[in-house]
C-alpha cells in the first residue's frame, strides 16, 4: 500500500496491508507527496517491524549526474536503515547499490518496462528480487513471466493510470522541463485537448480497479498486489487495503468490498488490460471524488453553492476549473453555515483557504470525507540517526575514469521507413538506425547487393515495447541478420540484449536512460559498444559527465506518449496552441509534437566540450533526398530549422 505521509502509513497498518512502499524526501517519482526525513523513515521501519509489515523505499528516479554525490549519502543511510528493499529504475543506482551497498535488496520499478518474460529472467539474473510489471500487461501475459518463477513479481491492481507506458512519458517534460520520469509529473493526460471539432479527454484514464481478478490472480503465483496513491489521503488506504485485504482472505466476499473500494473517491473504474475492456477505459472526467456543485458565488474566504450531499469540518474538495485547462485547487472546509430560506435548495456557504483563481460556475468534488481518524505522528524522540558518509569515500565511490575524446565527429541518422534507405548516401554518414515494423523487416530484401555491401553501416533497432508473442520474431530476426553480417544493434531495453547472437554489437537507445556516469559505467559493463543519451536531457547535465563518448540526439521529433491504449485523434491541439499528432505502428499509439527539436546551433560547444557523435532522427518525416541534405548542411553549419525547439537542452530538466 502506498504510504505518502504518516497518517497513510498508520492507515494502511489498520487497513491490514501487509508492506508499505514511500520514499525520502529527494529521488521518488512522487515528489509532490509529503515524503520522510531520515528520523521519520527510520522510526517508520521501527513501528513496521513491530506489526509484521515490510518496508518499501522508492529510489525510482532519474538521476542527473550532479545529484550522485547526494544519492550516495542516500544509499549509505539507507544501508544502515535497513528497510526491505528499494525500488529503481535507472541503473546507476543499480550499479551503486550491487557494487558499494549490496546488502539492499532491489526492486525495479514499473518505469524500468519489465512488460515480458524475457525482461523478468533478465532481472533475476541481474539480482534483482522482484520486478513490478508494466500496467499495461494481459492476463495471459502476466501467467507467462510468474510461470517461469525467474524472479519475484509485483501487479498493480487499483489505482490511477498513466495513458503512457511508465518510463516512457515526455509530455510532462515537454511542457516545461518537469520530468515525469524526475517525479514532476504536470499530468498532461488530464488535459483537454482540441481535435478541431471538439474538446475532450482523448488521453484521461479511469482508475484502475482489479476486485473481481484477484483469485485469479493469486493462482498465477504473483508475489505482491500494489495500489497506487502516494499523494491519496489515509482514507483511502484505509477503504482500499481493507477492501483488497478482505479479498484475499475471503474470496466470497468480493461484493462486500467492492462497497469499500466504492469510497475510495476515485474515478470512474476499469479492468483495464487485465479484463481486457480498455476501449471503455477513457473518461470525461479527470478528477476524481464525490461532484457536489457548482459554485454559485465567491468570498474571499467562502463559496456558496446548493447540493444534498452532507458536508462537515475537516471534509477536503477540490475545485475544478470551469474555463481553465489545469489541475484541480484542493481546499478544506473549515466551517459550514446552512441558509435557512425555504427556497435556496439546500444552499450551503463552505468557510476556509479558499483558492484565489476559483470562481463561479467551477465544479466542487469532495475527495474524502474524514470520517475515519488514524495516528498522524510518527514519534522520533529517541531516533539516533546513523554516522553520515564522508566525502572522501563518496568521492572513491563515484571515481571513474574519462575516456579519451572521439577524434572526428560522427554523424548517425534514425529512419523509420523502408524509403530513406533509398535517400540516404551511406558513405557520407557513420550509421543508419534502422527502426522498421515487422511487416518492413520481412520485406526487407536481404540478398541484395546494395545491403550486403553496407551491411556494417546499418544498425537494427528494437521496438521499445515487445509483447510476449512477438518474442520469438525479434530473437529470430536478430539471429538472421547478424548470419547475413548485420552485427550492430540498437536496445530499447537491457534486457534486449539476451535476444541478440553472441558477439553481436549492440548500443543501447535513448530509452535506456543514460544521465549520469554511473549508469554509462553499467552500460559498458553489459557490453554495450555505445549509447544515446536521454532526449529530455540539459545541458548543463550533460557537459558535467566524464562520459562523452555518446551519441547526442540533435534533431528528432520525439515520441511524447508511447502507450498500448487506442486513441481517437491524429491531430490535435492544446490550450496553448501547440499542435500534436498520432501515429500508430504494431498496435503502439505514439504522440508527437508538429515541431521538431533542432540543436544545431549548439553542437560548436558541444564539440568544444568533447563530444563528437551526434544523430539525426528522421522518424516520422516524409521521405526526402532533399529534405536529409538540407539537414545535414544546416547540421554542419551550426544552423536552426524553422520552426522548431530546443526542449529541456537550455531551459533545464527539473
Amino acid at each position: 500500500m502506498p504510504a505518502g505521509h504518516p497518517e497513510a502509513f498508520y492507515a494502511a497498518c489498520r487497513g491490514g496491508a501487509g508492506a508499505v512502499y514511500l520514499g525520502l524526501k529527494s529521488f521518488n517519482a512522487r515528489a509532490r507527496a509529503f515524503n520522510f526525513t531520515p528520523a521519520q523513515l527510520l522510526a517508520l521501519i521501527g513501528e513496521a517491524r513491530h506489526r509484521g509489515i515490510k518496508v518499501f523505499i522508492t529510489l525510482n528516479t532519474l538521476i542527473k549526474n550532479q545529484e550522485l554525490s547526494a544519492l550516495v549519502e542516500v544509499l549509505h543511510f539507507l544501508s544502515q536503515a535497513g528497510p526491505d528493499a528499494v525500488i529503481i529504475q535507472d541503473w546507476g543506482i543499480y550499479l551503486l547499490i550491487r557494487k558499494h551497498f549490496p546488502g539492499l535488496t532491489i526492486h525495479s520499478s514499473t518505469q524500468m518496462g519489465v512488460h515480458n518474460s524475457a525482461g523478468a529472467r533478465y532481472a533475476g539474473r541481474k539480482g534483482i528480487r522482484r520486478v513490478i510489471l508494466a500496467r499495461e500487461m494481459t492476463l495471459a501475459e502476466i501467467k507467462t513471466v510468474t510461470a517461469a518463477r525467474a524472479v519475484e513479481t509485483e501487479v498493480f491492481i487499483h489505482g490511477a493510470l498513466c495513458y503512457s507506458v511508465s518510463g516512457m512519458c515526455l509530455f510532462s517534460s515537454w511542457l516545461g522541463g518537469h520530468s515525469a520520469n524526475r517525479g514532476m509529473c504536470k499530468q498532461p493526460c488530464r488535459r483537454q485537448y482540441d481535435n478541431g471539432k471538439e474538446k475532450h479527454f482523448f488521453f484521461n484514464l479511469k482508475d484502475q480497479e482489479q476486485a473481481e481478478r484477484i483469485p485469479e490472480l493469486v493462482k498465477t503465483n504473483v508475489d505482491c498486489f500494489k495500489v497506487e496513491g502516494r499523494l491519496k489521503s489515509a482514507e483511502y488506504v484505509y477503504h482500499v487495503a481493507k477492501a483488497y485485504r478482505m479479498i484475499l482472505d475471503h474470496p466470497e466476499k468480493i461484493s462486500e468490498a467492492k462497497e469499500w473500494l466504492n469510497k475510495d473517491m476515485g474515478r470512474e473504474k476499469t479492468g483495464y488490460f487485465l479484463q481486457g475492456n480498455v476501449k471503455q477505459s477513457i473518461t470525461s472526467e479527470p478528477y476524481g471524488g464525490e461532484l457536489l456543485g457548482t459554485i454559485q458565488s465567491k468570498t474571499q474566504n467562502s463559496i456558496t453553492l446548493s447540493t444534498k450531499a452532507t458536508i462537515t469540518p475537516g471534509n477536503r474538495l477540490r475545485i475544478r476549473p470551469e474555463k481553465k485547462n489545469e489541475q484541480g485547487m484542493p481546499f478544506k472546509v473549515s466551517e459550514v453555515s446552512h441558509d435557512t430560506h425555504r427556497d435556496t435548495h439546500n444552499q450551503i456557504t463552505l468557510s476556509g483557504k479558499i483558492p484565489e483563481e476559483a470562481s463561479p460556475g467551477d465544479r466542487v468534488y469532495r475527495t474524502e470525507h474524514r470520517q475515519e481518524k488514524f495516528q498522524d505522528k510518527l514519534n522520533t524522540k529517541d531516533i539516533k540517526l546513523p554516522p553520515k558518509i564522508s566525502p572522501k569515500k563518496i568521492k572513491t565511490i563515484l571515481h571513474c575514469p574519462e575516456p579519451p575524446p572521439g577524434k572526428k565527429t560522427e554523424t548517425y541518422v534514425r529512419a523509420d521507413s523502408l524509403q530513406w534507405l533509398r535517400k540516404i548516401h551511406l558513405p557520407s554518414v557513420s550509421a543508419v538506425i534502422l527502426n522498421l515494423t515487422r511487416n518492413q523487416w520481412e520485406e526487407l530484401p536481404l540478398n541484395s547487393p546494395f545491403l550486403r555491401k553496407n551491411a556494417q553501416k546499418i544498425i537494427v533497432e528494437l521496438p521499445g515495447f515487445i509483447p510476449e508473442k512477438a518474442l520469438s520474431f525479434y530473437e529470430n530476426l536478430a539471429k538472421d541478420l547478424y548470419s547475413r553480417g548485420f552485427q550492430q544493434f540498437s536496445l530499447s531495453h537491457l534486457w534486449q540484449n539476451t535476444l541478440l547472437p553472441d558477439n553481436s554489437k549492440p548500443i543501447t537507445n535513448e530509452n535506456v536512460y543514460a544521465a549520469n556516469d554511473m549508469a554509462v559505467m553499467h552500460l559498458q559493463q553489459e557490453g554495450m559498444e555505445g549509447f544515446i543519451y536521454p532526449l529530455e536531457n540539459d545541458w548543463e547535465n550533460l557537459r558535467s559527465m566524464k562520459h562523452k563518448n555518446g551519441i547526442i540526439p540533435v534533431y528528432f521529433t520525439p515520441a511524447l506518449f508511447t502507450s498500448r491504449m487506442p486513441v481517437d485523434p491524429e491531430k490535435f491541439t492544446s490550450d496553448q496552441k501547440e499542435k500534436f499528432q498520432r501515429t500508430t505502428r504494431e498496435g503502439i499509439t505514439y504522440i508527437h509534437p508538429e515541431a521538431p527539436v533542432c540543436l544545431f546551433p549548439h553542437t560548436g560547444k558541444m564539440k568544444k566540450a568533447g563530444f563528437n557523435r551526434f544523430l539525426l532522427d528522421l522518424s516520422g518525416q516524409k521521405p526526402s533526398g532533399n529534405k536529409l541534405n538540407t539537414l545535414i548542411k544546416r547540421f554542419h553549419s551550426e544552423t536552426q530549422v524553422q520552426p522548431s525547439t530546443t526542449f529541456n537542452f537550455s531551459r533545464g530538466l527539473s
